[in-house]
């Protein structure tokens, strides 16, 4: 058995969609695996062993299990399901349904729906505090962020932020909050103690998705329309640079051990690979149909072993042969 990491990647086109598995150590496709019509949030449990997939247009979410990578549950949900956060005890998901204006509450102990909360219009992108506290999820059609009290899963706080926030990360110390505002080019800074905008950052076009590096040094913010990617220094909220990847990016996700960043190019079919050292795109990968959301897990592998070759060995009588060189 060996450590290994992969990142599962949702592809939305086609009748129905599928999750293309990188297996990181040599970034090859290594399995697709079928789930619902237009898989979109994705996100894997804090042990590695599963991977709930939004399916908006099923409005389910397919369970995939990662030793083999099959299918072993479909949970109904909320209707346009978009996101999906779990939080860190690996206890419960919950999901932001776009079309019905709520966030369903999946127990994973029995995958079953055990609450529906009401938040803000179309909400979108979902964040989990480290503390397991509290849930951020973005109102894309009114411009807010509804903020969940998980020990009760009443909303206690709503949000403004830019114009349609469609995602949303936390830095690892729990201390803020950056959310992509895809109508308006920016990020919104929501410093988390006491739920304030403390600044906005212009980015490029269509900024549709973000991670923050396991240091929290910096976040990463895919722009849709630049076909860029910004880097923000996060301990003055500067942008340090702009990475050209791929058509129409919008999922990211970065490895556990901060050195790449895997970049979901939707138009393109591909994920770009950035290695965060010095933020230069190493690598694509092609995907499946219209790639858009990224999660990357590491968990143990059986080591692949070469087949074993046969040999059947038969009796020979060897003869010696002695020459005379005299």
């Amino acid at each position: 058995m060996s450590l290994q990491s992969f990142a599962y990647v949702t592809n939305v086109s086609g009748a129905n969609g599928t999750v293309s598995v990188i297996r990181l150590s040599d970034n090859i496709v290594v399995q697709t695996v079928p789930v619902g019509g237009v898989p979109f949030g994705i996100a894997i449990t804090p042990n590695g062993q599963f991977v709930y997939v939004v399916n908006s247009f099923g409005s389910n979410v397919s369970v995939i299990q990662t030793s083999d990578n099959m299918v072993i549950q479909n949970i109904t949900v909320g209707v346009g399901p978009l996101g999906i956060a779990i939080t860190p005890n690996g206890q419960f998901a919950y999901v932001t349904n776009g079309n019905d204006d709520t966030v369903s509450v999946i127990r994973l102990s029995d995958n079953m729906v055990v609450q529906t909360i009401a938040v803000g219009d179309r909400p979108f992108g979902i964040a989990i505090t480290p503390s397991g506290q509290f849930a951020y999820v973005t109102n894309q059609l009114d411009g807010t962020v509804s903020v969940i009290r998980l020990s009760d899963n009443m909303v206690v706080q709503t949000i403004t932020v830019g114009s349609l926030p469609v995602a949303i990360a936390i830095t690892p110390n729990g201390q803020f909050a950056y959310v992509p505002n895809s109508g308006s080019g920016t990020v919104s800074v929501i410093r988390l103690s006491d739920n304030m905008v403390i600044q906005t950052i212009n980015v490029g076009s269509t900024p549709s998705g973000i991670a923050i590096t396991p240091n929290g040094q910096f976040a990463y913010v895919p722009n849709t329309s630049s076909d860029t990617v910004s880097v923000i220094r996060i301990s003055d909220n500067m942008v340090i640079q702009t990475i050209t990847v791929g058509d129409a990016p919008r999922g990211i996700a970065i490895t556990p051990n901060g050195q790449f960043a895997y970049v979901a190019n939707t138009d393109d079919n591909n994920v770009s690979v950035i290695r965060l050292s010095d933020n230069m795109e190493i690598q694509t990968v092609t995907v499946g149909n219209s790639p858009l959301r990224v999660a990357i897990t590491t968990i143990t592998k059986p080591l692949s072993i070469p087949p074993t070759l046969k040999v059947t060995v038969f009796n020979i009588e060897l003869t010696a042969i002695v020459y005379d060189n005299g």
